[in-house]
């Protein structure tokens, strides 16, 4: 395995650790207790973030320039 796919894996269960804790934070707070008035700001924060995060997505994926670049 050379040092690339080693990033990637670790880049990966990081990400996944991460969604793993947001994932049981969300459970524990909303679904297993009462959500009382943070639900409606928590949606919203929830909802924003996947929208940039998926315009940066397709941003990215659009871009013709990573595939021309020497770095990559």
């Amino acid at each position: 395995m050379d040092s690339r796919s080693s990033a990637g894996l670790v880049g990966t269960l990081a990400v996944a650790l991460v969604v793993g804790i947001g994932v049981g934070g969300f459970l524990a707070g909303y679904v297993v207790g009462s959500p009382g008035e943070w639900l409606a700001p928590t949606v919203g924060s929830l909802a924003v973030a996947v929208a940039v995060v998926g315009a940066l997505a397709f941003v990215g994926a659009r871009s013709a320039r990573t595939l021309r670049n020497p770095y990559w």
